[in-house]
């Protein structure tokens, strides 16, 4: 079986789609992958530290602001779109894929439209609760759509046949991890109580600053805080930190630019304070983990609200506005939860209920479907 994937710019385009491709080569050992990709974008260094086959194209993304600049780089866009539909025929033509999934990101446009185009069997997988714009337009033209939310079912208007709701394959990926020592390597103890915040890989300065203001309330707390700033604001969230030496009791607050494997901690604490995007919530239902959920405010039809309402909505976890954040609020929703560990427990048993610990083993029997059609 010979399977083409293609996704990038973000991690939540790329991770899915190496988890499922790591899933694949477990129950399919004889499978060959090709991974299509950006020149530019994350996955033309992930991809292929991951080992698999990597190959770019040059495509860009559609600028909104319809300025002249922004008019005249959309023309350009069009061309390398284009040209990427006639390089995508040719990477077909010599790999001869049964079936091409695309998980996201303006490269997935040229590839699953020329796959299609030529007659091999489409898949799109859509990780967010509001369809991307690629999403939408290959949707008429893929053979299937992969969803992990179900408010995204309804947004492929015509194409409502198509939509499968799999879940994300990072899910599964990190389904089988439990409570562990991962703690220890940050210098916090095991088997206290303890909380993870983070604001993403590169941190979230909104998340970042409502720490800080309520710096003054954690050594009064019963609980350990492992805080992630993202590699970028480390250094002078740091030194503003400890600008606060007067401050007793701060030792319980572990500092840290970045975490090498987020559910193995996930699975080793008592509440996940973070962004909502999609990879992130498919890990924490998927490990069952309580949260409070701050969405960015900065994205694409504020999806992130409407992810974390599906948790919110089914009492899995806690949503918090970034418009109304202080260190008030913010603290006095983080210890309520800790000093109520039946509720953490209901949380937790909610958001393993959401949760979808085969979703790669799904997309893989609706790969089977469609190639046996």
């Amino acid at each position: 079986m010979k399977i083409l994937v293609t996704g990038g710019g973000t991690g939540g385009h790329i991770y899915p789609a190496l988890a499922l491709i790591k899933r694949i080569k477990e129950v399919h050992k004889e499978a060959e992958f090709l991974y299509v990709g950006t020149e530019r974008g994350l996955e033309s260094t992930i991809v292929p530290k991951a080992g698999v086959s990597f190959k770019a194209l040059k495509v860009e993304g559609f600028k909104r602001k319809l300025n002249f600049e922004g008019i005249v780089y959309n023309l350009k866009t069009i061309g390398y779109f284009i040209r990427s539909i006639h390089m995508s025929k040719k990477l077909i033509a010599s790999f001869r894929p049964d079936i091409v999934i695309g998980t996201g990101g303006y490269v997935s446009a040229p590839v699953c439209y020329a796959a299609a185009k030529v007659g091999v069997k489409t898949i799109v997988h859509e990780q967010n609760s509001v369809a991307g714009v690629t999403n939408k337009f290959l949707a008429r033209y893929v053979s299937a759509i992969a969803i992990c939310f179900e408010d995204a079912r309804t947004q492929f208007k015509g194409q409502e046949e198509k939509v499968i709701f799999t879940g994300n394959p990072r899910a599964q990926e990190v389904a089988h991890i439990k409570k562990n020592d991962s703690l220890r390597h940050y210098g916090l103890d095991p088997e206290k109580p303890s909380v993870l915040i983070f604001g993403g890989s590169r941190g979230a300065a909104a998340i970042n600053q409502v720490v800080m203001d309520s710096r003054a309330y954690f050594p009064d707390e019963a609980f350990q805080v492992l805080f992630v700033t993202g590699e970028a604001n480390y250094e002078r969230f740091l030194k503003e930190w400890t600008a606060g030496k007067e401050l007793a009791g701060l030792e319980k607050v572990k500092i840290v630019p970045y975490v090498d494997s987020l559910p193995e901690v996930f699975a080793s604490v008592s509440l996940v304070v973070a962004r909502s995007g999609a990879t992130t919530l498919a890990e924490l239902t998927a490990i069952g983990v309580p949260s409070i959920l701050i969405p960015s405010p900065n994205v694409t039809e504020d999806h992130q609200t409407r992810n974390a309402r599906s948790l919110s909505d089914a009492h899995a976890a806690l949503l918090l506005k970034e418009s109304e954040l202080n260190s008030d609020v913010f603290m006095q929703a983080v210890s309520q939860l800790m000093k109520d560990e039946p509720k953490r427990l209901k949380m937790a048993q909610q958001a393993k209920e959401i949760g979808v610990p085969d979703a790669s083993d799904r997309i893989i029997q609706l790969m089977i479907d469609l190639i046996r059609q």
